[in-house]
């Protein structure tokens, strides 16, 4: 499976299974009922969809720029910091306003989930190129003759 129909299937599990994951672990963490919880972790995930969406096409534009191309670690590194920290910077009022809680215990809420998320990535990623296959840019596309 390549192309616009990978990237799809991609988005709508990795979703899915984290709103179910963020709904279990922000009930637990905040000790709110799964619905409060379900609800925020939507929220949360149509943000960071969207974010991610804006986000990219704002990086992709700035790299565009660049004298230097490629993406080594510190691009790579730039890239998740900004991603997170923009991320963080709008749940972690998000997640105060919605339990009423402070900002710092919000944000700790947060930290908690990006430790998660950074795991579930690197999870899910492995998962899904084992089930479905690697994208072409990867395994190789012999049209491309890469």
């Amino acid at each position: 499976m390549q192309g616009f129909k990978r990237k799809l299937v991609y988005v709508t599990l990795y979703e899915l299974i984290a709103i179910v994951c963020s709904t279990w672990a922000l009930a637990a963490m905040s000790g709110r009922n799964l619905g409060a919880s379900g609800l925020l972790a939507v929220a949360a995930s149509c943000i960071a969809v969207v974010w991610n969406l804006i986000f990219n096409t704002l990086f992709e534009a700035w790299e565009a720029r660049q004298s230097v191309r490629g993406r080594g670690l510190g691009r790579r590194v730039a890239h998740a910091i900004g991603f997170e920290g923009g991320l963080i910077a709008v749940l972690v009022p998000l997640i105060a306003w919605w339990y009423g809680i402070s900002l710092l215990d919000a944000l700790l809420l947060d930290l908690a989930l990006v430790v998660f998320f950074l795991v579930y990535t690197f999870v899910f990623n492995w998962g899904f190129d084992r089930v479905f296959g690697l994208p072409a840019s990867a395994a190789g596309d012999p049209l491309r003759g890469v």
